[in-house]
């Protein structure tokens, strides 16, 4: 036995999704032929597209004749299922029975069928779940495709198989009655809800601390205070749950939903008490946007902000959630402030927080503000959103500046976003200007970059075009009609007329 140290190869460390599992080696101490998995792993982490099989890397390691045991390939399926990688770690449990013909468990028989879901969807995991042997239809295989059918929101097939597992006896626990509350919660059937707590009491199942906490969020959901404050005093007092910040924060939403500011506020204070030390990034976003939906005052936002920085190391979505708070309670000043620490501070560029500022300017009718934002991160070497052009274009339409309007749209054209479209007043506005203007040189230009990838078919440019066209016919017909008639004037033709008139 030894204890197997992370690598010092600096190049992979700086890559935050492999330090997470390089951290955890250092925790434990492994035998000799432990550490194999770690390289196996490396050799598959940079495989990130998951439309690429890793099977290859998989026979290539079997043919160094390196070996690969069951252990070390369910460390990995575990790993790539916590990154979302769900297609190669259903390859690598495929392969282990098809290639390595390695047993399984009722556990590792469920966690395939999870993957199949995921991967290729319900049909193929119930078929999946109809070739499973009764050695392996065990309570975890039920209560994975239960959790699949909760995933897809498909209540009949939950329910049904809800009762097959009470005939089975695999709902003794509050386990798969928690699946399926959850799931009545999410789509609002709260009298299902009720009764299928009434029937947990009666089958002498127990609630756990997630069968309270999905009640409470059910009745916060559905504002029904009194249920609400009943089922979080029964959690405060029962010595077996440990209340943590999440059950606070669902009782702050719902007095905030119905307008209850000062009691959210209160759970807000409780909610402060039980964040400690470094794992806390979650609540203080939670927070910093919970008292700003409580139109709470700028000091409570600074001092989560203080106690924010003094715990957590910030990132940018910290930023995000400071600035876009600030925001909500119309602190511009405040929000600038934080950019400037942003820009003192932040480790990569990310323009979703400069473009809360831009928002905000043109929405605020800050125009040159917004410019001068746009400008310097542009001269940074940066590439401003679309939907920056497009709030700067609706700005400059209600502001009357057309051409910077029909520039800030060409802007976004021209970056060839794929399914993008501006503003439909916004457009409307700027082709009405055009034709306004009578340049139908400038305007089919304009309208040509609509046809740029992504923005408009082919066939609707051909009719904005036509329309156009029409309009600009119908305008110069009219012209030549008042010149004739000018000149018809002049010649004394409609003298006649003009005295019958009179």
């Amino acid at each position: 036995m030894k204890l197997y140290l992370i690598s010092n190869r600096f190049k992979s460390l700086t890559n935050p999704k492999v330090l997470l599992p390089r951290l955890s080696r250092a925790l434990f101490y492994t035998n000799d032929t432990t550490p194999l998995r770690y390289d196996l792993y490396d050799r598959i982490d940079p495989v990130r597209d998951q439309s690429v099989s890793i099977v290859p890397v998989l026979d290539q390691w079997l043919k160094e004749g390196r070996n690969a045991t069951k252990d070390d390939l369910i460390y990995i399926i575990n790993t790539l299922r916590f990154y979302k990688r769900f297609r190669h770690a259903l390859e690598i449990s495929q392969w282990m029975t098809e290639q390595r013909y390695i047993p399984f468990s009722a556990l590792d028989v469920a966690a395939r069928l999870d993957l199949i879901a995921k991967v290729h969807g319900l049909e193929q995991a119930e078929k999946y779940f109809d070739t499973i042997s009764m050695q392996f239809k065990k309570f975890p295989v039920y209560n994975d495709l239960l959790h699949s059918y909760a995933s897809a929101k498909s209540i009949e097939k939950a329910e049904a198989l809800m009762q097959q597992m009470k005939q089975l006896g695999f709902a003794r626990s509050p386990a798969s009655y928690n699946v399926l509350l959850n799931l009545y919660s999410k789509v609002g059937q709260y009298d299902k809800l009720e009764t299928l707590l009434e029937e947990m009491k009666e089958n002498g199942v127990r609630a756990n601390k997630l069968t309270m906490s999905i009640q409470m969020a059910a009745y916060a959901a559905n504002s029904n205070i009194d249920g609400m404050e009943k089922i979080l005093q029964s959690m405060e007092v029962n010595p077996e749950i440990i209340m943590d910040w999440k059950s606070y924060a669902t009782a702050a939403k719902g007095y905030i939903k119905v307008g209850l500011i000062e009691k959210a506020l209160q759970m807000l204070k409780s909610l402060e008490k039980l964040i400690v030390g470094k794992q806390g990034r979650v609540a203080y976003d939670f927070l910093l946007t919970m008292y700003a939906g409580a139109s709470s005052s700028k000091e409570d936002l600074y001092r989560i902000w203080k106690l924010y920085k003094s715990s957590e190391k910030l990132n940018n979505t910290s930023f995000l959630s400071m600035i876009s708070s600030l925001l909500e309670l119309d602190d511009i000043d405040g929000a600038e402030k934080i950019l400037k620490e942003w820009e003192s501070e932040h480790t990569y560029f990310d323009f979703r927080v400069p473009n809360l500022l831009i928002a905000a300017y043109c929405k605020n009718g800050h125009l040159e503000k917004a410019e001068k934002l746009i400008n310097m991160t542009i001269e940074k070497g940066e590439k401003p959103f679309l939907s920056s052009w497009d709030h700067l274009a609706t700005s400059y339409v209600e502001a009357n500046q057309f051409p910077k309007a029909l520039k800030a749209l060409e802007s976004a054209f021209l970056a060839r976003w794929p399914k993008w479209t501006p503003n439909c007043d916004t457009l409307s506005a700027c082709l009405e200007y055009l034709k306004q203007q009578g340049d139908a040189e400038k305007t089919e230009e304009f309208v040509r970059l609509l046809g740029a990838p992504g923005h408009m078919s082919t066939d609707d440019i051909e009719r904005l075009l036509d329309y156009i066209y029409i309009h600009n016919a119908e305008a110069e017909v009219g012209m030549v009609k008042e010149v004739d008639d000018i000149k018809s004037s002049d010649n004394g033709e409609t003298v006649e007329i003009a005295n019958e008139a009179t």
